[in-house]
């Protein structure tokens, strides 16, 4: 999207408190499932992770702390902790976030930076292909979804972050550090 179509901070912030992100809604919790799954499948209780963009309702790290499983939450809104972005972690979950990434490179280069090696940065999002007439699609229409992500921009991250595998699986897109 052109800077110039940004929304302010404060409209931004507005526009995520309308979320209505209840951690105990069982379809909430089936719409974050790709990740969770995911994340109870190859990883352990004694594995550290990061909700990055945890939100006003972070269903990752409940579903997960449910589990036993060490999960942080950070949120430059709503988990404001600037130090978990100096701390490794064994994964990263970001469930609806990087559409919002005003600057992709610097972000991308934090998650790697804040991952183990053999690590997983798990993303979710609608991913734009040309069979979607993108005049009609919902999904550009939020004014907080700065950035849309094709397949090929997600082998691009991998080859310049030096990931060692990108896999996507619907909306379930997992780099490999």
């Amino acid at each position: 999207m052109d800077n110039q179509l940004w929304p302010n901070k404060e409209a931004e912030k507005l526009r995520y408190q309308t979320h209505n992100n209840d951690v105990n809604d069982k379809g909430y919790q089936q719409f974050v499932s790709p990740i969770t799954s995911a994340i109870l499948i190859n990883f352990s209780t004694s594995d550290i992770g990061l909700d990055f963009g945890a939100g006003t309702g972070p269903v990752i790290s409940k579903i997960l702390n449910d589990n036993n499983y060490n999960i942080k939450q950070y949120d430059p809104y709503f988990h404001n902790k600037p130090k978990l972005l100096m701390e490794k972690y064994n994964f990263i979950a970001c469930c609806e976030v990087i559409e919002h990434f005003y600057n992709p490179l610097k972000e991308f280069q934090l998650l790697k930076k804040m991952l183990f090696p053999n690590g997983k940065l798990y993303c979710m999002t609608d991913i734009f292909n040309k069979s979607i007439d993108f005049n009609q699609w919902y999904y550009k229409n939020d004014p907080t979804h700065v950035f849309i992500y094709q397949q090929k921009t997600f082998e691009w991250i991998k080859k310049e972050f030096r990931f060692t595998k990108v896999e996507i699986e619907g909306r379930l897109i997992t780099f490999t550090h």
